[in-house]
């Protein structure tokens, strides 16, 4: 006989399979011992009262040996003679899609104009420790994209565009914990996501994929209205029916090459304003309402939102136990990010703490036509840039001084490693943003207790939320509205907005490839 059910427990009473396996019993009215074992379906944490509970929902088996769980079988096969698609970018979207071509029997060619994984890290480094830009190689660019080093946060809400449950599969396949298979909000860390991104590298190589670093895109071959090849700033020009743009949002130099060649592209709203961090131990006061957390709990997360003057703020891409990493892409800009390592375990909690911005605050500002969002955005970063003071040090302002209009007379200690400089955020950030987001944090103080206060810090600018731009596509082909054989794909074109969402549609770009080539 198997049962499910959901059992709610202690978090230490969670991590202990003897009171489980008691609480199931109990929950079935049954003997303990008729339990042969079970399997964790889904698990989450319920903190809206003063003690958290876990809960855990349940397949159990009852007088009948436990079921393993099936296997999963990516279903992978040799390519290497196949008819080539060619995928620029080589982040979450490019990756997924590039496996879901091996699947349907095609062969993928990935150009990505950064470093592997192992080299890309030398590049980080001289960011964060001589403030040195890496055009080609960052936090943005590079195998894996921004997800290798942006926390491998894994909860999204896109269930409606593709089987979530394959994508995390995929993961544990290439190595991820099995955990993130059944958590509420799973995370791999971005410790650990290097290692997964490297084996699905090898994985599309052994067969028969091509993965090409070094090697940008510098021009989009057509022949009238259909895609025709590619060509490379290192001289490679590919011939291909169909490709599939998963640059990420930061690839400027597409935007515009799309811009100078006429194939169409959007102005799009996005969000602007800073990365804030707190001690981590004020955010588990907070939520857990305790003085000390739990062992057995993880660190705390929040989630806040608020309209000001019309305008939504909220926070953004949250890291419990992180640290603040610089995203530049270009020197002579400051962009901040946010990462944390599986454990979660430094001692700050920082969130991007974000505004919404439109065509109206970018024409305010002179800037207008299809890359308007994208200059306003570039103007902030070198705002912030020229105000930290250079080398990738950033304006930084304690909470209650940003709300007060004091430059604050020190700061606290922050993860950020390149350095934080003291100024007013007034200074960095248009006045539309920096007023919405003077009244959002106290509100947020109202909201959520303790998070209003000095030992807070805001580093700007957290301004890379998402692309400025959209590139049309058709809502069945995925196609561009103009140009036959062109998937615009992910969170570069405008289409997705986190690691799940992004595979999930380097998928289903994939997929749509193919049905295009057999025509």
């Amino acid at each position: 006989m198997i049962k499910t059910l959901s059992i709610v427990l202690l978090p230490s009473e969670a991590a202990n399979d003897a009171i489980i396996r008691r609480n199931i019993a109990g929950e079935l009215d049954i003997r303990a011992r008729r339990i042969t074992g079970y399997h964790i379906q889904k698990q989450s944490i319920d903190a809206r009262g003063r003690q958290p509970k876990i809960i855990l929902q349940l397949e159990v088996f009852i007088d009948q040996p436990l079921k393993p769980l099936p296997v999963f079988d990516p279903e992978l096969q040799n390519v290497a003679n196949a008819q080539p698609v060619v995928i620029v970018g080589a982040g979450p979207a490019g990756l997924f899609a590039a496996l879901r071509l091996i699947t349907l029997g095609y062969k993928p060619v990935i150009l990505e104009r950064g470093k592997d994984v192992r080299s890309r890290r030398r590049d980080l480094a001289a960011m964060n420790k001589e403030g040195i830009v890496n055009p080609e190689s960052n936090y943005c660019f590079g195998e894996g994209g921004a997800g290798t080093y942006s926390d491998g946060k894994l909860y999204t809400r896109s269930t409606k565009r593709g089987n979530v449950q394959r994508i995390l599969q995929l993961f544990v396949h290439f190595g991820a914990a099995e955990n993130i298979l059944y958590e509420a909000h799973p995370h791999i860390g971005t410790n650990k996501l290097p290692h997964i991104i490297t084996a699905m590298r090898e994985q599309i190589i052994a067969c028969g994929g091509e993965v090409l670093f070094d090697t940008k895109l510098t021009d989009i071959v057509l022949n009238g209205d259909q895609i025709k090849g590619v060509k490379t700033a290192n001289g490679i020009s590919i011939d291909c029916k169909a490709l599939i743009l998963a640059t990420g949002h930061s690839a400027r130099d597409i935007f515009t090459l799309l811009h100078h060649k006429d194939i169409e592209i959007e102005c799009k709203p996005f969000a602007l304003g800073v990365r804030i961090e707190h001690p981590q131990i004020l955010i588990d006061q907070a939520q857990y309402h305790c003085t000390v957390r739990d062992a057995y709990l993880p660190p705390a997360s929040y989630s806040l939102v608020a309209q000001e003057y019309g305008r939504g703020v909220f926070s953004f891409c949250m890291c419990p136990g992180g640290i603040i990493a610089p995203a530049a892409t270009n020197p002579g800009e400051v962009v901040v990010n946010g990462w944390s390592p599986s454990k979660r375990n430094n001692p700050y909690a920082n969130s991007g703490t974000v505004v919404s911005v439109d065509e109206k605050d970018f024409a305010a500002y002179g800037f207008t036509g299809p890359l308007a969002g994208m200059q306003y955005q570039q103007m902030v970063e070198q705002n912030a840039y020229k105000i930290g003071g250079g080398k990738l040090v950033a304006p930084a302002q304690r909470m209650v001084d940003f709300t007060e209009g004091k430059v604050s007379s020190t700061l606290p200690d922050c993860s950020y490693l390149p350095g934080i400089h003291s100024a007013a955020i007034k200074d960095v950030l248009p006045e539309a943003v920096s007023q919405a987001l003077k009244l959002a944090v106290a509100d947020f103080g109202k909201k959520m207790k303790g998070y209003f206060t000095n030992e807070a810090v805001l580093v700007a600018t957290e301004s890379r939320t998402s692309s400025p731009v959209r590139i049309p596509r058709d809502k069945e082909t995925l196609q561009h509205t103009q140009i036959k054989g062109l998937y615009p794909c992910a969170e570069g074109a405008g289409y997705a907005g986190g690691i799940v969402s992004a595979a999930i549609d380097g998928e289903r770009c994939a997929e749509m490839a193919v049905q295009f080539i057999k025509i």
